[in-house]
């Protein structure tokens, strides 16, 4: 049996670059290239979808920045070997890239982690509520495995005791944007092989977000952080969208809550936006003034 055709290799000073992105993270880095002058024939975006309520078609925020950038702009990645680029770069694309592309167009792909840890689909929410000290990005060449190519360059930033998702995807945004165009003007160098143990950053699902109040109030903190934290509460589904993480501990039954402070396994959280099942998110001294709360009331049931 032959080997397979090799990949494109990148070369060192591309001069013109077709874009792959989707999500809002992505825009920086578009709008960076475009800044520092380089060429980009083509920006490659999945279609337009619904995006909320109504039943009016939406495009991708990458999609958007690049019409308002005046770039051409595509669904099919066919396409990107049509305009002659040196490269091509991916920034949370969300589909897959198949070998047959990477042996016609060198890719690379800013990744938000410190690379071998959490490959996957969700590295900055993995790397928060593992209790990651820091994270970072990786300009990576893009493989046919999931995320196993070599590293050009790498950054990294502290995940500090507040920093919310949201918080770490708008900075690591910004951070892979500059790296990006910092190592495509000065010239790409000879990338190095990942070294260290793999993680899986598996995609989170909904029970990674429900509390369990028996856990340390540290890592319900997380969760919090993470956004979309749920638990029950009389019953119904109830969200905690931002909380005060306590050292103290609040009571020895985990769940049950006095004056917006709810006890954990160890340690407390004090609530301040909650969001009760059917209603809109609201001050939680606004919610337990109406909840009229009682000695009987615990959260998780």
């Amino acid at each position: 049996m032959t080997d397979p055709t090799p990949l494109a290799a990148a070369p060192r000073h591309p001069k013109s670059v077709v874009f792959f992105g989707t999500p809002v993270d992505a825009v920086p880095a578009l709008q960076a290239l475009v800044g520092a002058g380089f060429e980009v024939p083509l920006v490659v975006s999945p279609p337009d979808r619904r995006r909320g309520r109504g039943s009016a078609l939406s495009p991708s925020p990458v999609k958007a920045a690049a019409l308002k950038l005046g770039l051409p702009v595509t669904s099919e990645v066919a396409d990107a070997l049509d305009v002659g680029a040196d490269i091509g770069v991916v920034v949370a694309y969300g589909h897959l890239i198949r070998r047959p592309m990477l042996e016609q167009l060198p890719m690379l792909n800013i990744h938000f982690s410190l690379l071998p840890r959490w490959r996957g689909a969700a590295p900055v929410e993995r790397a928060l509520l593992s209790g990651d000290a820091e994270t970072g990005v990786c300009l990576m060449g893009l493989e046919v495995g999931l995320d196993t190519g070599p590293v050009y360059a790498r950054a990294t930033t502290p995940i500090g005791p507040t920093d919310r998702v949201s918080d770490l995807r708008e900075r690591l945004a910004i951070m892979g944007a500059e790296l990006l165009v910092e190592q495509l003007t000065v010239g790409l160098s000879e990338p190095e092989p990942q070294e260290g143990e793999a993680t899986h950053a598996a995609k989170i699902e909904s029970a990674d977000r429900e509390i369990d109040w028996s856990a340390d109030a540290v890592m319900i903190d997380r969760q919090v952080r993470l956004g979309g934290a749920w638990t029950l509460f009389r019953g119904k589904r109830f969200k905690i969208h931002a909380a005060e993480l306590l050292a103290v501990d609040a009571g020895p039954t985990p769940g049950t809550v006095d004056d917006l402070v709810v006890a954990t396994g160890r340690g407390s959280l004090r609530l301040v936006s909650v969001q009760p099942e059917g209603k809109p998110r609201q001050d939680a001294t606004d919610w337990a003034r109406g909840a009229r709360l009682t000695t009987n009331d615990r959260f998780g049931s």
